[in-house]
């Protein structure tokens, strides 16, 4: 009986540590241990929003007097895969004040909900890098000129200085060659794409593992660069040869620990050529995806398949703006942001203080 009693307190216990609280209590919510909500936490069970099919990973979130809470988050499925194209009708708002129970659903019209250009808050990059070995420039070059143009106009469909790209390429040498540097400009890109001769090269050798690993430690620094300048960036690194590392001047063990250890908005594309590509390796490297392309006529079509993935990934980059109700008194607030796509739904929690706030926000 004693031990029926003990059993029963500690089962109460645990209940009340995980009701819902107002929201100035500082509750664990078992936060994603994977990082995959970004800044954000796993909603509280009292909304009973079911189980997420959508990932809302919150990047960045800040507050503008008199009352606008901005939330910037990615969005993708379970799998990893990004959803683009949501709009600001396919999400709704919950609040929960200190005096709340629970969260309360605020009109996303009322509030003047909207998806807002997120140019100065978002810096996305796409490292294009091609394998001019020998082998391509002897016999497939030509086709890699006219399938990388496809490609530049697919990722670069919009000119805009948040989205841009740097065109480099490896051979032989202990170096990654930059064809073109970081530009948002279309037609400077293409440019440099018509301008490769078959004389480029110096050396006839692959340093695939080489090329790899620089071509990570540059997407890492742009990053960086974006975070002192107070932006999120992105980048994707896009890989492309015909062949397998004969230079061995770097292992692979070590190309593809560089790959599994980068920073988690950095993405990974691979593009292989005929029949002398490792695909294993190559899945490994682009972690993200990988294609292959059997010949040369082919390869235009595998260069669109993975731009049309870059610019679905960076698309679903959103900046979710909305004018609270809440007002300067009313301290720090719940906040749940919940998209419903089709049959699928996500949503994601966190917090924002109300501080200042007063009505005219639009």
């Amino acid at each position: 009986m004693k031990l029926n009693l003990k059993f029963l307190t500690l089962f109460c216990l645990t209940a009340v540590l995980f009701s819902c609280g107002n929201a100035d209590d500082d509750v664990d919510f078992n936060f994603n241990n994977q990082g995959e909500l970004g800044e954000g936490e796993i909603v509280d069970d009292c909304l009973g929003l079911g189980e997420n099919q959508l990932i809302l990973s919150i990047q960045d979130q800040y507050t503008t007097k008199p009352g606008k809470v901005s939330i910037f988050f990615k969005v993708s499925d379970k799998d990893g895969n990004p959803v683009s194209g949501l709009t600001a009708e396919e999400f709704t708002i919950y609040e929960q004040g200190r005096n709340d129970d629970c969260f309360n659903t605020i009109s996303t019209s009322e509030s003047f909900a909207r998806i807002s250009p997120n140019s100065q808050i978002f810096s996305n990059s796409t490292l294009l890098v091609l394998d001019l070995s020998n082998s391509v420039l002897s016999s497939s070059l030509e086709e890699l000129k006219a399938a990388s143009v496809s490609f530049i106009n697919n990722v670069m469909a919009t000119e805009t200085e948040s989205f841009k790209m740097s065109i480099l390429w490896f051979d032989g040498e202990n170096k990654l060659h930059e064809l073109n540097p970081l530009t948002s400009s279309k037609d400077e890109l293409i440019g440099s794409i018509n301008g490769i001769t078959t004389d480029i090269s110096n050396d006839p050798s692959t340093d695939l593992y080489g090329a790899v690993i620089k071509a990570t430690d540059l997407a890492s620094d742009l990053i960086k660069a974006s975070t002192t300048k107070s932006v999120i960036g992105a980048s994707s690194v896009v890989i492309f040869t015909d062949g397998t590392d004969q230079a061995s001047r770097y292992t692979k063990a070590a190309a593809l620990k560089k790959v599994e250890d980068a920073n988690a908005n950095i993405s990974f594309f691979t593009i292989g050529l005929g029949s002398e590509i490792d695909t294993q390796v190559l899945e490994d490297l682009g972690k993200t995806s990988s294609v292959f392309a059997s010949n040369k006529e082919e390869l235009e079509d595998t260069f669109n398949d993975i731009s049309f993935k870059i610019s679905e990934r960076a698309n679903s980059f959103y900046l979710f703006e909305y004018c609270t109700p809440k007002r300067d008194g009313s301290g720090t607030n719940n906040l749940v942001i919940q998209v419903k796509n089709q049959s699928r739904q996500g949503a994601v929690q966190t917090k924002f203080s109300a501080n200042g706030f007063t009505g005219g926000c639009e």
